[in-house]
């Protein structure tokens, strides 16, 4: 477990060798097969899953990765975990005479210093064999689980110091061989977790695997091993050539960016990172040198396979949707991380948190630097959220519940060139359909009060950024409660001139004497009925305020995202009439003049 690991397990692969010559149309085909069988993988899972987490909230992916471990094609789930797959597996085919692979087998990964995410996020995957023996590809399967068996439940602690203190590590280890369960090894598994869930998870992921390994070796019989591997090869190659002509339009040159992170889970402020773009002709670097490098950090270590993934999540959203996401992103871009900083960090760190902060912030540091060349897809692939409260208790029969707060929520949907903030999920959630308040009332002891949009939560610009929203729950039970608070000092930054979102904040047992603002970690006891507020910073806005449409901003006013007093500070517009009548309307000479008296200020201001 070393940087020389991590420089081995990003290395880039050579193509499959193979004697077959393909066509385009007969390599889309295959492109396209391998597209349904990871769609097929993933829903299984998503049908066959116990726990909300997975069949309610969608956090899985699938994906295929060469005998190389090249990523091969990524569909269904989440996107940071696309990129993910082909490191965990890689450490596998590294070792596979040691494990004895063959086919039939199943294995589990998740292991943070050998490719991982963190602990929770569980890489399900088997070897696909032709008929002469041949190793062609590997099926992956990965799904968040609800507990790792660490100290505390669900795997994120906040005093951690090391990764054992999260949960049990897994960097390879076989559920089936040859096809048969190895029961032991299962069992072992599911001993090593909280929930009662958890064994019918495994098992669909188990399942799911198997099920898409049936479909590809369907498929090799179909075209022959020869064949599928020339198809893997022109897909990457495809796409990597589809990247740099992406890059090529560019304009050459160096864009920077620098994030924050309010504090670290013991209380550390002001966490850096540090990102820099840098186009040369058909050639894109993204260079995190300059990120905090702190050794005496806690909580914020985000896994260099993880880095390097969300990194991806933001080149892939600034170019064009129709490039196929597979190994050719990787062979495109160069990412550079150094050693020893929260995006590269030594050993054993821990890792459960670092997948909110500071992979949040590089990715919304490479939107920021991105946002100068490509301003009408620089959307953040980000939840700012810190981490959600989380509320764990115990039913009856003595058995842990627990409600991880992915539930639906408006927040860091910010605005783009052209667009304002959309929805109410944020886009770094990909497929993560975050879940219905009935299906956690009918879960949980926990009652979903409101789930409101917040006017003015979302950044003034030319483009706006979606309202965040205030969540406030009630627990019906005693429960222990559990909270990160960040993005307060730090909200999600503005776009070429568009302001800031509004902060987060969070506050327990609202109503009460003991009513407290969480402002930097929680991890306390709630008495039955006691009520939690978070309020979600919302999307930040894009381009100057002042050079919003009048009318979009009275629009805004009637729909009730923005204030008539914000319409007037923030927009220079001046409004006519009632709101409470629907009556408004834009006094365009008097919104001329503030405007200009605006800009005038803001000029000898600079």
């Amino acid at each position: 477990m070393s940087y020389e690991l991590n420089r081995k397990l990003a290395a880039r692969r050579e193509p499959l060798p193979t004697a077959a010559r393909i066509d385009p149309v007969t390599a889309d085909i295959v492109r396209g097969a391998f597209e349904t069988v990871c769609f097929e993988a993933a829903t299984y899972l998503g049908r066959a899953a116990s726990s909300p987490i997975i069949n309610q909230s969608n956090e899985r992916n699938a994906a295929i990765v060469d005998a190389h471990g090249r990523l091969a094609m990524g569909a269904v789930g989440t996107p940071h975990l696309t990129f993910v797959n082909q490191m965990e597996t890689r450490w596998g085919l590294m070792n596979q005479d040691r494990y004895d692979w063959g086919p039939g087998d199943v294995f589990l990964g998740n292991d943070p210093d050998h490719g991982g995410g963190h602990l929770p996020d569980y890489c399900i995957y088997g070897p696909v064999y032709d008929d002469k023996g041949e190793l062609i590809c590997i099926q992956t399967l990965q799904a968040h689980q609800g507990d790792t068996g660490g100290k505390d439940p669900g795997g994120f602690s906040l005093d951690a110091t090391d990764v054992f203190t999260e949960g049990v590590i897994y960097p390879c280890l076989k559920l089936v061989h040859r096809g048969e369960l190895r029961r032991d090894v299962f069992d072992m598994v599911v001993r090593n977790n909280r929930f009662a869930t958890f064994a019918g998870d495994i098992a669909a992921m188990i399942g799911g695997v198997q099920h898409a390994v049936r479909m590809l070796d369907d498929l090799l019989g179909k075209w022959g091993g020869e064949t599928i591997k020339a198809a893997i090869n022109h897909s990457i190659e495809h796409t990597t050539r589809r990247v740099r002509e992406e890059v090529a339009k560019w304009p050459d040159g160096c864009h920077e960016a620098t994030v924050w992170i309010d504090h670290d889970t013991a209380g550390t402020k002001d966490i850096k990172v540090q990102v820099a773009c840098t186009i040369a002709g058909d050639q894109l670097t993204v260079d995190l040198a300059g990120t905090d490098d702190r050794q005496n950090l806690v909580g914020v270590w985000n896994t260099f396979a993880n880095s390097r993934s969300y990194v991806m999540c933001q080149v892939v959203a600034a170019m064009d949707p129709t490039i196929v996401k597979n190994e050719g992103f990787f062979n495109a871009v160069d990412i550079l991380i150094p050693e020893g900083c929260i995006a590269q960090p030594p050993p054993n760190r821990p890792a459960a948190l670092g997948s909110f902060h500071p992979a949040c912030e590089i990715t919304e540091a490479v939107c920021i630097a991105l946002s100068n060349v490509a301003p009408e897809r620089s959307q953040p692939q980000l939840y700012k959220i810190g981490m959600p409260n989380m509320v764990v208790g115990f039913d009856e029969n003595g058995m842990m519940w627990m409600d991880q707060g992915v539930d639906c929520r408006s927040m860091d949907v910010s605005a783009v060139e052209g667009l304002d903030g959309w929805g109410s999920c944020p886009s770094a959630l990909g497929s993560l359909i975050l879940s219905e308040a009935e299906d956690a009332e009918s879960r949980f002891p926990i009652l979903n009060i409101s789930r409101e949009m917040t006017t003015d939560g979302g950044g003034a610009g030319q483009w706006r950024g979606c309202p965040g929203s205030l969540n406030v729950k009630q627990v019906l039970r005693p429960t222990s409660a559990m909270a990160w608070m960040v993005s307060a000092d730090h909200p999600l930054r503005g776009l070429r001139g568009g302001d800031d979102a509004i902060p987060y904040t969070n506050r327990f047992e609202v109503g009460s004497p003991n009513e407290r603002a969480i402002l930097h970690t929680a991890q306390d006891l709630l008495p039955e009925g006691a009520v939690i507020a978070y309020q979600h910073g919302g999307g930040a806005g894009f381009g100057r305020p002042l050079q919003r449409d009048p009318e979009a901003v009275k629009e805004d006013v009637l729909d009730e995202y923005v204030s008539p007093e914000a319409a007037r500070a923030k927009y220079g517009v001046v409004l006519t009439g009632s709101l409470d009548d629907y009556s408004l309307a834009v006094d365009h000479a008097a919104t001329e003049a503030l405007r200009a008296e605006m800009a005038s200020i803001a000029e000898a201001a600079e």
